[in-house]
């Protein structure tokens, strides 16, 4: 007798073949608990392409627009600018998981229900947390989400649920949550032809969704699952921090960018090192199926049977790894810290008004990232072996240190590596009455009596750090640092103590004969829950490069000091 997963799958694939994917050089199989189903090599394929997906197939917010139940209630909420197309999708998802006669069932049934990001952790795993941004994010997006579903998600669900005819299901905030996961963990931003988003308009100024509801219902519908039983004659039994402020529609040319989820090709997992990347095929001519997604492979040698293929998520650090997608990387190349000057205590800086003023006068960043991989040509370099971020962060320091003769550039200008948009900020807060003075008097001079212009802010920034240089920034930021580190440190002890904590859980996996398991690219302990190896992992990271921007931080202030800036 098939096992619950392998029945699963079996109704998932029949689903795929019946709606025109084609799986050529993969297979889909479960993995385990952790990761859930994954895409294995099956067979070497000439081409290289593994595997096929309609693009009918892609739940978008022009799928939700064009449904017979939410595409009418959507499409008004849409257009008064209730909604957004991303809670489109959300809301969209939370609906077809309850609706019994769902045309979605065999792909949502393969869906997992529990998730490895902090949204899902209890409150004892979010105590593994504690001190670090992620926890603080957590906290917020709770309170936001469950606003969310009280003021509008609950009522709206279930009228849209009786329009169906399902009296007898009802919405819980676990459906919500479970929606708002599965968006987030598995949406793609999908580079669709302009041709397939827009089929009926000429003119280049309808490119909004509001015209999507006017467009017709795809040629190829998704076979539901009762269609199932009757060809097949058998039963068919997931936003502050970085999600925010990202439009997930963007027209370029003949290509419209829409975040959507592609059955099948979301079963991919991400490594570091991926064996595919996927691409999207307008015209047919790559994959003989116009209007389709496909899976790509990414090595040029032999093919490995059984071997399961991984895309990259993008060169993201453990913060962002473990908040959206509920896993991290040991030892993560990409890594970053978050340092910023809390908002809140900026007014009680003296002479808030006038710095406020210069602070948006030179557009000052009050937070920023720091990036693993700025070490490599800080004062003290780390492991120049290992792999280079894809983060950019340069040093764009006034080339006219000083326009009276009096401030020299510093010798450590070229090793110093926190963005000088921070610095410049940190510089603005920590400035004293006198500097203050000297900065209006030079901008006078500037502008002349009558204020003839406004000064640009890259004068500004000149003018401050004529006054100020730079050793009251970076005292500035060493307290900055220190802070994060006390916050760090003060739930769950040093970063050795979190290196010991993962040493035991392996040492004791030996000891017992336990193994361990691989997930993406990193090897956990049997022993320890994912959730609380995933956070120890993370937290240890930002101990260990919180201390490694703080020894930078405290090198650059003493240079800054012994030359006078």
């Amino acid at each position: 007798m098939a096992n619950p997963e392998e029945a699963k799958l079996d109704q998932f694939l029949q689903w795929l073949q019946l709606n025109g994917a084609e799986l050529r050089g993969c297979k889909i199989k479960y993995c385990d608990s952790n990761k859930g189903f994954g895409l294995f090599f099956s067979n070497d394929v000439s081409d290289g392409i593994l595997l096929v997906v309609p693009l009918d197939l892609a739940i978008t917010p022009m799928r939700v627009l064009q449904d017979p139940i939410l595409g009418p209630e959507c499409s008004a909420m849409f257009e008064e600018g209730e909604v957004d197309d991303r809670f489109l999708m959300i809301l969209f998802l939370t609906i077809e998981r309850l609706r019994k006669n769902s045309s979605w069932k065999p792909y949502l049934d393969m869906l997992p229900t529990t998730f490895g990001n902090p949204l899902w952790f209890t409150d004892d795993d979010l105590l593994e947390l504690k001190g670090t941004t992620v926890y603080r994010a957590t906290e917020l997006q709770k309170k936001k989400l469950h606003s969310l579903y009280d003021d509008k998600v609950k009522n709206l669900v279930n009228k849209l649920l009786v329009l169906n005819g399902e009296t007898e299901s009802e919405v819980c905030f676990e459906d919500f949550l479970w929606a708002n996961s599965i968006f987030w963990t598995r949406a793609m931003n999908i580079p669709f032809p302009r041709s397939y988003v827009f089929p009926q308009v000429q003119d280049e100024k309808d490119n909004t969704f509001s015209s999507f509801n006017g467009n017709p219902e795809p040629s190829t519908g998704i076979i539901s699952s009762e269609e199932l039983v009757d060809e097949k004659g058998e039963q068919v039994h997931e936003v502050e921090g970085r999600v925010t402020g990202v439009t997930s529609a963007s027209i370029k040319g003949e290509t419209v960018w829409v975040e959507g989820l592609v059955p099948g090709i979301d079963f991919c997992n991400h490594d570091l090192n991926a064996a595919a990347t996927w691409e999207v095929d307008g015209k047919g001519l790559t994959t003989g199926i116009p209007y389709s997604m496909y899976l790509l492979s990414a090595g040029q040698s032999h093919l490995q049977i059984d071997k399961e293929i991984s895309i990259s998520y993008g060169n993201n650090g453990n913060e962002e790894l473990l908040y959206l997608y509920g896993f991290v990387i040991d030892n993560n190349p990409d890594d970053y810290v978050m340092v910023h000057y809390p908002s809140e205590a900026i007014q009680s800086v003296a002479f808030f008004d006038s710095k406020a003023q210069l602070l948006e006068a030179q557009k000052a960043e009050l937070r920023c990232l720091l990036p693993r991989s700025l070490l490599d040509r800080g004062f003290f370099p780390g492991d120049t072996r290992q792999k280079q971020s894809s983060h950019k962060c340069t040093v764009d320091r006034v080339s006219n240190y000083s326009w009276c003769g009096q401030r020299k550039m510093p010798s450590y200008v070229s090793k110093l590596v926190f963005p000088e948009d921070f610095l410049t900020a940190l510089r603005t807060i920590a400035m004293q009455e006198d500097e203050l003075y000297q900065v209006s008097s030079l901008l006078q001079e500037l502008v002349g009596s009558g204020g003839e212009r406004q000064p640009t802010d890259e004068e500004v920034r000149a003018a401050i750090w004529e006054a100020c240089g730079d050793s009251g920034s970076l005292q500035l930021l060493v307290d900055l640092l220190n802070m994060k580190m006390v916050d760090l440190e003060e739930g769950s002890g040093t970063e050795d103590n979190d290196a010991e904590l993962l040493q035991k859980a392996q040492s004791s996996d030996s000891s017992e004969g336990h193994g361990s398991c691989q997930t993406n690219g990193s090897i956990m302990p049997e022993s320890m829950s994912k959730k609380r190896w995933s956070s120890i992992v993370y937290r240890r990271g930002q101990k260990q490069l919180t201390r490694l921007f703080l020894k930078e931080a405290e090198h650059a202030l003493q240079l800054a000091l012994s030359e006078g800036n």
